[in-house]
């Protein structure tokens, strides 16, 4: 005879002692194989949406991966309601402030970069003692989901405020494109576009003191396409007004700067990344006139008509252990640029000696400079930059012809002007850092400078990316 298990026999005994109870208990099966039926029916069909949402992503998945891409046009953007809140604008504002501590063993007031036309500004390492240098007041923001805006307002320690910057640039254009439009850094080179917080070194290298006189701003336009490879592949060109040295302003409606630009970039292995570049400037000048004296010494005002064409090639290579940066990293920079120049030459033009004269000029004439930072412990980079200048030996027309000896443009005599420079910089954070920096500077046709800079930068609110 079989035995009963404990549940059985309760269930028996139940049925024997509570008349009806057999039969509840019954019911009390019944539903449950019935609810457990459902849960079996309702969990198949989940199983079976899952399969079919997996099949559905695989094939969308299939057909990205051959289909050509697709770029999705911005969506029309409704004017604002009239009772819309205005702080919904809220556009990032940053101020850099600099400063620096300059001993100097030459006259700064006489500095002057040996057989060169100098620029109205932007040579020399300043004045002496303490300076408030240039700080940066910048509004950036997206002005809607086609254009970007920014405006940077240099403010002088002369008390002075220059607008360094202020263009638009468009967000929402296919194929990569980008235009960009208003007064703004030129893509001509490495260094020119980079502000001067973000230098590695307190000054310009000496090329760009001499042939840009700094930095070369355009009022005009420019447009970049970026090409959609794995290596960083970029063309551009510009077209401005000619308001920036080596160009000038004129009272015309045709243009007077055209540039090309082309970089190519890319990575080996995940600690090195580099960068080429190749440049073309194209400037016109009329009547750009500098401060020199004649063989015997007096001041007379001279000028150049012409032309000025720039090629520029550049070259930088970054490492940090796999790409980390934070505690180790190391910076190869340089630039080289060679330069022609053509048209006329007046001699004293305000007629001071009374030989207003003017003929024929043309000039070849080249720079270069490279440098390297490392940073050998967390915070503290280490920096050496060495600059190169040719001059070579113009050709003057009014010397030429005799009507002037060359020794009465002695800022054109022919000079190889060349400058040493270490720094060392704390960074005590993102957003604030120490820098001491000393130069021998061959740079005068006399006596060599010695430069010693000491700077503070310290940058304050929201500020965008720095460039490669």
């Amino acid at each position: 005879m079989a035995k009963l298990t404990p549940i059985a026999a309760a269930i028996v005994f139940v049925c024997l002692v509570w008349p009806g109870a057999g039969h509840a208990a019954t019911d009390d099966l019944a539903a449950l194989r019935a609810e457990l039926e459902a849960l079996k029916t309702d969990y198949t069909s989940r199983v079976q949406a899952l399969e079919a949402r997996i099949k559905q992503l695989e094939s969308a998945v299939a057909t990205a991966t051959t289909a050509p891409p697709v770029y999705p046009q911005p969506a029309p953007v409704a004017a604002p309601a009239k009772g819309s809140n205005a702080a919904a604008f809220n556009p990032a504002i940053s101020m850099i402030l600099t400063g620096n501590y300059a001993s100097l063993s030459q006259d700064p007031a006489t500095y002057r970069v040996a057989g060169f036309i100098p620029p109205p500004s932007g040579e020399g390492p300043g004045r002496r003692s303490f300076n408030l240098d240039e700080s940066e007041l910048t509004v950036a923001s997206n002005v809607d989901p086609y254009f970007f805006g920014n405006v940077t307002a240099a403010i002088q320690g002369d008390n002075s405020i220059d607008i360094e910057e202020a263009y638009f640039k468009t967000i929402a254009l296919n194929n990569g494109f980008t235009i960009k439009g208003g007064r703004f850094f030129s893509a001509t080179g490495y260094l020119n576009e980079i502000h001067s917080h973000n230098w590695d070194f307190a000054d310009q290298p000496l090329v760009y003191q001499v042939f840009l006189g700094g930095q070369l701003a355009q009022d005009g336009a420019q447009i970049r396409w970026l090409a959609p490879t794995d290596y960083f592949i970029e063309l551009g060109a510009e077209a401005g007004s000619g308001r920036s040295f080596p160009g000038t302003q004129r009272n015309s409606n045709s243009l007077a700067s055209d540039a090309l630009f082309a970089h190519l970039g890319g990575d080996v292995g995940d600690s090195t990344s580099w960068r080429l570049g190749v440049s073309w400037l194209d400037v016109r000048s009329t009547d750009r006139t500098y401060d020199d004296v004649d063989q015997f010494g007096a001041a007379v005002i001279d000028a150049f008509t012409g032309t000025s064409r720039t090629w520029i090639a550049d070259g930088t290579l970054k490492w940090a252990p796999h790409g980390d940066p934070t505690y180790h990293q190391f910076k190869l920079q340089g630039e080289y640029m060679h330069r022609t120049e053509s048209g006329q030459l007046a001699f004293d033009v305000t007629g001071v000696t009374g030989r207003n004269l003017a003929g024929d000029y043309n000039s070849s004439q080249s720079g270069w400079y490279l440098q390297a930072v490392y940073e050998f412990v967390q915070r503290w980079r280490a920096g050496l930059r060495y600059d190169s200048m040719q001059s070579g030996t113009p050709r003057i027309g009014l010397v030429q012809l005799g009507l002037l000896p060359f020794a009465a443009f002695p800022s054109l005599a022919s000079a190889s002007p060349e400058r040493t420079t270490i720094m060392v910089d704390w960074s005590l954070s993102e957003f604030s850092r120490l820098r001491a920096q000393y130069a021998w500077d061959d740079a005068r046709a006399t006596e060599r400078d010695r430069q010693l800079l000491l700077q503070y930068i310290f940058a304050m609110g929201a500020h965008g990316a720095h460039k490669f």
